[in-house]
C-alpha cells in the first residue's frame, strides 16, 4: 500500500511540474544580458526535465559580445540538443545571432530569413571606434572563434568566416546550399517532423537519437522579472529615465522639502543606471548632458542675457545624441525621440530657473521686511522722532530730516523695538 501510494505520488509530482519533451522559446530583442539569462535559464529548465530539445525562435539584430560568448558557452555544454530556428518571414539571425545559431546543434532558417553580418564592431568608452590595430585583433579573434565552432559543428567554415571578416549576408536557400544550416522550414512542426528519429552529433562528438514524435511543445515565456528589465532596458526609455531622474532632482535640490521629485527622480535614475549596464553607454556624452544641466544651474547665479541658457540646451542635445554609441541601431535612442525630449526639457529646466530668478528678484510682502518702502503719513511731527500711520497701524517712527504733521513717508528700514525709520515719500 505504502509503495503504490508512493509512486502515485512520484507520478503527481512530475505533472504538477509540467515535464515536456520539447521547450519553445522566443527572443526576438537584441542580444545582452537579460536575453542571455532568458536563454540560459531555460537550458537549465530543460536540463532538470529531461528535455528532448530546447528550440529558440530567433529574430535579431546581434547584440553584445560578452552576453553572445555567455549564450554560446551554456549551448556547447549542454546536455538537452539546442535548435535555432530564425522565423518568422523578414527575421534575421544577424551579427550575435549568426554565432549562436552556428553553435546550436540544429540552425534551422524560415522561408524569407538571412544570417550573418558577423563582422564585430567595437566602440571605445569616448565613444570612438576602435584603432586599426585592436580592430584587427578584435576581427581575428571572431573570425577564429567562429571557424572552431563551425568546424566542429560540421557546418561550412568559409562561408562563416566570411560572414565575420566580409560582413557577409545569406538567405536561407544560400545558407542551406552552402551547408551553413541543416534545414529550411516554413514551421517549428515541419523543423521537428524532419529530424524526428534521426541522429545528430553533439558538441562533445556524442551521436545521440532524437524521439521528436507526438511530443508537446511547451512555451516558455519570460518571468515577470525579465520582462520589466527587458522593457526598462529599451534605449528610448532608458534615456527618458535618465533625463526624468535629472530633473526631478535638480527639482528637489532647488525646492528641498518637496519630497516625490526626488523620490521619484532617484527612482528613475537608478533604473536607468540599470538600464545604461546593459546598453553601451558613451561617457563623453553622459558628460554632456551634466554640463548641460550645471549651466542651466550656473544662469541662477550669472545674468548671462540667455547664453549659458542656450549653450545648456547644445549641450543637452549634442549629449543625448552622443549618449549610446552603437552600429546596432536597437540598442541606441532614436533621433526622432531624443531631440524633443531634450529639447522639451531643456525648455523645463529654463522655465524653474525663470520661476527662480523672479521669485529672489520679487519684493516681500510680509514680516518686517515687508513693511519697508511702504508708504503713509505722519500723524506727527518727527523732529527726528515721532508717530506714524502706515499698513493700517500707528507706528514709533524716526526720520532722517524734520518733516512736518500729514505729509507722505516712505518706510526705509524696519529697526528694533518695533521702531521704524522713515523719509519724506
Amino acid at each position: 500500500m505504502k509503495k503504490i501510494f508512493l509512486v502515485s505520488f512520484l507520478i503527481i509530482t512530475l505533472f504538477s511540474f509540467g515535464y515536456s519533451s520539447i521547450l519553445k522559446i522566443t527572443v526576438d530583442a537584441a542580444i545582452h544580458p537579460i536575453t542571455s539569462e532568458y536563454i540560459r535559464n531555460t537550458i537549465d529548465r530543460a536540463e532538470r526535465e529531461n528535455a528532448q530539445l530546447i528550440i529558440i525562435v530567433l529574430n535579431t539584430p546581434g547584440g553584445l559580445d560578452t552576453s553572445m560568448r555567455e549564450i554560446i558557452e551554456r549551448i556547447l555544454g549542454s546536455k538537452v540538443p539546442v535548435a535555432v530556428y530564425v522565423s518568422p518571414a523578414g527575421a534575421r539571425a544577424a551579427s550575435a545571432g549568426f554565432f549562436i545559431g552556428v553553435a546550436c546543434d540544429i540552425f534551422a532558417m524560415a522561408p524569407g530569413t538571412s544570417t550573418g553580418a558577423a563582422h564585430p564592431v567595437g566602440i571605445s568608452i569616448t565613444g570612438q571606434q576602435m584603432d586599426e590595430t585592436m580592430a584587427e585583433k578584435v576581427t581575428h579573434d571572431a573570425a577564429a572563434y567562429i571557424k572552431s565552432i563551425a568546424e566542429k559543428r560540421g557546418r561550412n567554415t568559409k562561408m562563416a568566416e566570411d560572414a565575420v571578416r566580409k560582413s557577409l549576408s545569406y538567405t536561407e536557400k544560400e545558407a542551406f546550399e552552402g551547408k551553413l544550416i541543416d534545414i529550411i522550414a516554413k514551421s517549428d512542426k515541419e523543423l521537428i517532423a524532419h529530424f524526428d528519429g534521426r541522429e545528430i552529433q553533439r558538441f562533445n562528438g556524442e551521436t545521440i537519437k532524437l524521439d521528436l514524435k507526438d511530443e508537446e511543445i511547451l512555451e516558455v515565456s519570460m518571468t515577470a522579472r525579465q520582462k520589466f528589465l527587458l522593457t526598462i532596458s529599451n534605449p528610448n526609455l532608458a534615456y527618458l529615465l535618465l533625463m526624468l531622474g535629472l530633473l526631478g532632482l535638480y527639482f528637489e535640490l532647488s525646492n528641498p522639502g518637496a519630497i516625490l521629485p526626488g523620490v521619484l527622480g532617484t527612482i528613475s535614475l537608478l533604473l536607468a543606471i540599470f538600464a545604461f549596464q546593459i546598453l553601451p553607454i558613451n561617457y563623453v556624452g553622459l558628460m554632456l548632458i551634466l554640463l548641460a544641466i550645471g549651466l542651466f544651474i550656473l544662469e541662477l547665479k550669472v545674468q548671462s542675457y540667455g547664453i549659458l541658457s542656450v549653450g545648456g540646451i547644445i549641450s543637452m542635445i549634442i549629449g543625448s545624441i552622443m549618449l549610446i554609441d552603437t552600429p546596432i541601431p536597437e540598442l541606441r535612442p532614436s533621433l526622432k525621440f531624443i531631440i524633443p525630449v531634450a529639447i522639451g526639457l531643456s525648455l523645463i529646466f529654463i522655465f524653474l530657473i525663470t520661476i527662480t530668478i523672479r521669485a529672489h528678484a520679487r519684493k516681500v510682502f510680509t514680516g518686517k521686511e515687508g513693511l519697508v518702502g511702504e508708504i503713509g503719513f505722519a500723524q506727527s511731527r518727527l523732529n527726528p522722532e515721532g508717530k506714524v500711520f502706515v499698513h493700517g497701524e500707528i507706528w514709533h517712527a524716526e526720520a532722517l530730516e524734520d518733516i512736518p504733521k500729514g505729509v507722505k513717508v516712505e518706510v526705509v528700514e524696519v529697526m528694533q523695538n518695533l521702531k521704524i525709520k522713515v523719509k519724506k515719500a
